[in-house]
């Protein structure tokens, strides 16, 4: 079964892969390790997980401005997420997906914390601002 939901585009691309689903904030700052895309947060319901290749889908950001810089070393390094989906997508997020490269997507009419699960495939098209679900 597939769906699809309108969003709003905030950096401009096109990806698909595995949906990995994170209902916690991500503070990218010191958080993630640059070589592997693994979340290194204590305590973080996505610690030693990893975001590479991923469609990661999480609420929003948190930290400081340096996780903008995080997000675009990601993308550099070939170790983040093909794609992100906010609920709202915050300035940290937003610059440096934008400089990276990274579609992002946010305010979906369905909450995608709700409508998506971990493992479902995703397409995202943030040029046209939709996220097509298919559920494993």
């Amino acid at each position: 079964m597939s769906i699809v939901i309108k969003g709003r585009p905030i950096s401009k691309g096109y990806a698909e892969g595995e949906a990995l689903v994170c209902h916690q904030p991500i503070g990218f700052n010191f958080g993630v390790d640059l070589t592997d895309g693994r979340i290194l947060e204590h305590g973080h319901e996505l610690l030693n997980k990893s975001i590479k290749d991923k469609i990661l889908i999480f609420p929003h950001g948190k930290g400081s401005t340096g996780g903008s810089y995080v997000v675009y070393q990601l993308a550099k390094c070939k170790s983040g997420p093909k794609a992100m989906i906010n609920l709202t997508t915050e300035t940290i997020i937003a610059v440096g997906a934008i400089m990276g490269g990274i579609p992002v997507v946010d305010s979906l009419e369905q909450n995608p914390l709700e409508v998506i699960k971990t493992g479902d495939y995703v397409k995202v098209d943030a040029v046209n601002g939709t996220v097509e679900v298919e559920s494993k």
